[in-house]
């Protein structure tokens, strides 16, 4: 069988830079002891892998105090963490139809529980709100604006900066969900006003599973999601003011964090400029292949119109599940099929029966694994293709 083809970035980067690895190695051999546990050299130097990894990430998210960048476990976490510890009885918050279930369901939860209320709006075929109508649902009482970077069905990529200058007029608090577009598109905190940003550290960062983080304004003051021990000021029963404590109680992944300093070095390295150039240019050449192969139509922006690496698609009459298991069984190629945990957004693109292919591409792709691609889906429904 020919070697692996991964294109299933969008939900975890694979295969890791050798360096992540051989960081995650040297942190357990040499400072796998609990930062801000103990002044003895094995947890100084754990404490050292956290700073150096916070000081890197505010730099790629040009956020001027990496003390306001809490570690989570994931993207997940960091926006229960926004949401459940923003948001009040009786606010009014607006949201896309393009959001993923870790946005949906806490805010469905506080809908139940508290009585928020939430305006999900429209998409179009391109996975746009429309600004006007964004403009139009500002309420006296809305208290928060959250959306997606990138659609991690449609790779569509919304106006952050017009978003957060709409959201920062209405006084309202701007909440991004970065997952699919940390580490590939640029984000910059204070240009696009954005108060809190929540990123994984496995996706676009390269880094492990199990590490992410939360950018949090300082202006805000989140109630923590939880509450513990954090190594300072342990005398007090309420959990510390002090940044990043009051929101990282109990004993962190350093070990993950070492893997994720080692993936944004690498970031870094080669800009989010040249990766996203990357990513578009194999994205492009998928859709022009599949365009050619009867019956599939692709989700999301046209061809020539900026997308994140991701590239869903249906064939009709056929199961997207169908589809991705022989893609694996036949044709060794991993693509992920069915909802991607995105209901509303294939509402919007009218898959929410049939489900839905997604392959998506990542900076260890190459032009190549686009090409298996193409030829295998090019074989199973009886097509020919030129390269």
């Amino acid at each position: 069988m020919e070697r692996l083809v991964y294109l299933d970035h969008a939900a975890t980067s694979w295969p890791k830079p050798p360096a992540v690895a051989a960081a995650m190695v040297d942190a357990l051999e040499h400072s796998g002891a609990n930062a801000g546990r103990g002044n003895h050299s094995l947890a100084i130097g754990t404490g050292r892998v956290l700073v150096r990894a916070r000081a890197l990430l505010a730099q790629l998210f040009a956020v001027s105090n990496a003390q306001n960048i809490a570690f989570t476990h994931n993207t997940t976490m960091g926006l229960n963490m926004a949401i459940k510890g923003t948001l009040q009885p009786g606010d009014h918050v607006i949201s896309t139809m393009t959001e993923h279930n870790s946005v949906r369901r806490p805010l469905e939860y506080l809908r139940r529980t508290i009585g928020i209320e939430v305006d999900y709006l429209q998409v179009d075929g391109e996975g746009q709100v429309d600004l006007l109508e964004l403009q139009k649902s500002f309420r006296h009482n809305t208290r928060m604006v959250v959306c997606n970077h990138s659609s991690n069905l449609l790779g569509s990529i919304l106006p952050l900066g017009i978003i957060g200058d709409m959201a920062k007029s209405h006084g309202a608090v701007f909440l991004v969900d970065a997952a699919q577009s940390a580490g590939s598109l640029d984000i910059n905190v204070p240009e696009m006003n954005i108060d809190l940003l929540a990123f994984p550290g496995h996706k676009g960062l390269l880094g492990p599973q199990g590490t992410g983080g939360l950018y949090i304004s300082p202006h805000l003051d989140l109630e923590p999601l939880m509450h513990g021990g954090t190594g300072s000021q342990s005398e007090n029963s309420d959990q510390p003011m002090v940044r990043p404590d009051r929101y990282e109680a109990g004993t962190q992944n350093a070990v993950g964090v070492a893997g994720l300093l080692a993936g944004v070095k690498e970031v870094l390295a080669m800009g989010t400029e040249r990766i996203h150039m990357q990513e578009w240019e194999l994205t492009q050449r998928l859709m022009e292949g599949l365009a050619f192969i009867p019956g599939i139509r692709i989700l999301g922006p046209g061809l020539g119109i900026q997308r994140s690496g991701i590239v869903a698609f249906v064939v009709e009459g056929q199961e997207s599940a169908d589809i991705a298991h022989r893609l694996d069984r036949e044709y060794n190629i991993a693509v992920r099929a069915g909802m991607h945990c995105t209901p509303l957004a294939h509402k919007a693109a009218d898959t929410l029966e049939s489900g839905a292919v997604r392959a998506s591409v990542g900076v260890s792709s190459t032009e190549e694994d686009v090409n298996r691609l193409l030829d295998a889906m090019a074989e199973m429904y009886g097509a020919s293709r030129t390269r």
